[in-house]
């Protein structure tokens, strides 16, 4: 109701959190889904290291890939929030006994810090007008100090969706094998499609492709242990969707799995790395344009530091929707 008493255009649905309704929400980041909201909206999405938040109370999707982490409209918000939610919790298992993060030196610059660029990941079959937002993007950091440097991600990296789905899917069923088959006809026609594709997923099919995941994290890791920070996008640009699609099964939702472009979110949720997602600029028809950097396990400090300097230098951040 309250989104429609703002309107009912295409692009609405962002108003609530974008027009600032909302000092924060918390999202679950299992294949991309603190950071495609946080792209839609047009604000910042931080996904922490595995475990540096605890899952205990979460519905679990994805045992092996769940994130829980803040989406706020600014990066030192995001630092504030995250502060107050992480930390160890012997409720969950896979929960952290590392020490919280350091957000000292956030306000301090990025002078001589190395942040990656895949370029030819970045900017093939792309919205044009997104790879533009992201080039000014870097024109900004590196007039803030940063060297902007050429990096190459693993080159079977647009392929790792045909991990994750098994792996998801086999997770997600194991998560509601109390449930299902048994009340089946109680979910929903994509979910269940979802999870009678995990009950297929033997325990050696697992195996093997956890250890496809594995060799593709030490890849993905090595490349970032080259640099401070990595930059991409956060995903594809967000379109509006007819609501026959939005709850629809595997079929009628397979054109919105592709265009989100879930490559460039997987590798962080596969590593268990974080990412923070920010907005760079707006399309001519009132999309937001977002790109993410990318950084180590329990970099989030580094990752809000790199944040908070460009959002000292840009106002994309401040922008609300006219309601």
């Amino acid at each position: 109701a309250a989104i429609d008493s703002l309107g009912t255009g295409p692009f609405q649905i962002r108003v609530l959190f974008a027009a600032g309704l909302c000092f924060a929400a918390l999202g679950s980041d299992t294949g991309g889904s603190i950071r495609f909201p946080a792209m839609a909206n047009g604000i910042v999405g931080l996904k922490p290291t595995y475990g540096r938040v605890s899952r205990y109370g979460v519905l679990p999707l994805g045992e092996t890939l769940d994130h829980v982490g803040p989406m706020t409209r600014s990066t030192a918000d995001a630092a504030v929030v995250l502060a107050a939610i992480e930390g160890y919790d012997a409720n969950d298992a896979t929960s952290l006994t590392d020490q919280v993060t350091d957000f000292s030196d956030m306000t301090s610059g990025i002078r001589g810090l190395k942040i990656g660029y895949d370029r030819a990941l970045s900017t093939n079959g792309m919205d044009a007008g997104l790879v533009d937002a992201i080039e000014q993007a870097l024109k900004v950091l590196e007039g803030l100090g940063a060297d902007i440097v050429d990096i190459s991600l693993p080159a079977d990296t647009v392929s790792v969706g045909d991990i994750w789905f098994p792996i998801c899917s086999r997770e997600a069923y194991n998560a509601h094998a109390h449930l299902f088959p048994e009340k089946a006809s109680t979910y929903g026609a994509y979910f269940r499609e979802f999870l009678e594709a995990g009950m297929t997923v033997t325990d050696a099919d697992y195996e093997g492709i956890m250890s496809q995941r594995e060799r593709y994290v030490e890849e993905f890791e090595s490349v970032l242990s080259t640099v401070d920070a990595v930059v991409c996008p956060s995903g594809g640009v967000t379109f509006p969707a007819a609501e026959e699609l939005q709850y629809g099964n595997g079929t009628t939702l397979s054109p919105l799995f592709d265009a989100v472009q879930m490559y460039f979110t997987i590798p962080a949720d596969f590593a268990g790395t974080p990412t923070l997602t920010l907005p760079c600029g707006m399309a001519d028809f009132g999309i937001p344009y977002s790109l993410q950097f990318m950084g180590p396990k329990l970099s989030e400090g580094l990752l809000c530091r790199i944040g908070q300097a460009y959002e000292n230098a840009t106002e994309w951040h401040t922008l609300h929707p006219s309601v």
